[in-house]
């Protein structure tokens, strides 16, 4: 490994890590400006002044915000991520599981979303400018068009109320077999590969379609090799870098978008959690699962980021 590309790759590093203070920054003053007083919120509208001070004062809320950032950014550094408001549990213990049961559903998403993104965009490349394309590529359009919500809501509609086979409630625990799990979290896992296997597919076809018009491209049609020869052993191959920057950036949408599908479905993941703790002004457990998120999107975007300056020597030596 040149010293170049290794000096590149801690560049992004260190600017991920820079982006990632930032975004802490950030979380903190959105947790701060939330409307409305914890304490109240937490002992209710009956409370009196001296139990919300006593209160405010076992929360360190008393202190100055510059001070609690620093005590709650310290406390991150150190592993620790609090203690929950409301459930007087270690924050780490309630995202635990639930951070798992998103991680489930967002791989069992990819391992489908990805090798038929590819497959598709192969086949649409193959037959460019037929029907297979226009048809391929106008699905794949209207799917980018289509929030989650809305996908998520019709699949329901269908497949858990006009045709009863699967439960509009994707509930899953640790005592579920795998396959249960995986039966629980069908409509879940389809309204992900639906809205992200589109933009996979979109941009694996414009990779190829790139690398077609390339000399050598044309020497091997000239030479007589069949199409489905060039485009899988000579174009695929050379549009891979792209298509792994696509793929990585995509499973971070995954793991970070996955919030609107958990509370779509009721799944007892981390967007389910984030939300049930802004209503319930739970500030650790808030600001613990959008740094949570944050981490895990900042780092496969830095990820999509090195395995490109790897994978393309002329990203290494920019103008």
């Amino acid at each position: 490994m040149s010293t170049q590309l290794i000096r590149l790759i801690l560049q992004r590093v260190a600017l991920g890590v820079v982006t990632l203070f930032v975004i802490s920054i950030l979380i903190f003053l959105s947790a701060e400006i939330l409307p409305g007083d914890v304490a109240q919120t937490i002992l209710g509208q009956s409370a009196t002044p001296e139990n919300l001070a006593n209160l405010r004062t076992q929360l360190g809320l008393d202190k100055p915000p510059l001070q609690r950032y620093m005590n709650w950014l310290g406390g991150i550094v150190r592993g620790d991520l609090g203690t929950s408001i409301v459930n007087k549990q270690p924050v780490a213990k309630l995202i635990g599981s639930r951070f798992t049961n998103t991680l489930f559903l967002a791989s069992v998403s990819a391992l489908i979303a990805v090798p038929a993104a590819i497959l598709l965009g192969l086949l649409a490349v193959r037959f460019r400018d037929k029907w297979p394309d226009k048809f391929i590529s106008a699905t794949t359009l209207t799917a980018i068009s289509l929030p989650e919500f809305f996908v998520g809501y019709v699949l329901i509609l269908f497949f858990a109320i006009k045709l009863p086979w699967f439960s509009s409630l994707s509930t899953v625990s640790a005592s579920m077999s795998l396959g249960e799990r995986l039966h629980a979290i069908v409509l879940p896992c389809a309204t992900l590969t639906f809205v992200v296997l589109a933009h996979m597919m979109r941009m694996t076809r414009a990779a190829i379609i790139g690398v077609l018009s390339s000399p050598y491209i044309e020497m091997a049609q000239l030479k007589g090799v069949s199409p489905f020869r060039v485009i899988f052993r000579h174009a695929f191959p050379n549009a891979i870098s792209p298509i792994i920057n696509v793929v990585v950036v995509n499973l971070a949408y995954l793991i970070v978008g996955v919030v609107v599908v958990e509370v779509i479905f009721v799944y007892p993941g981390m967007g389910q959690l984030f939300v049930d703790n802004v209503s319930k002004r739970d500030l650790p457990v808030v600001q613990a699962c959008g740094l949570i998120f944050a981490t895990v999107f900042i780092g496969l975007n830095m990820m999509a980021d090195v395995l490109s300056i790897i994978g393309n020597p002329k990203l290494r030596y920019p103008k």
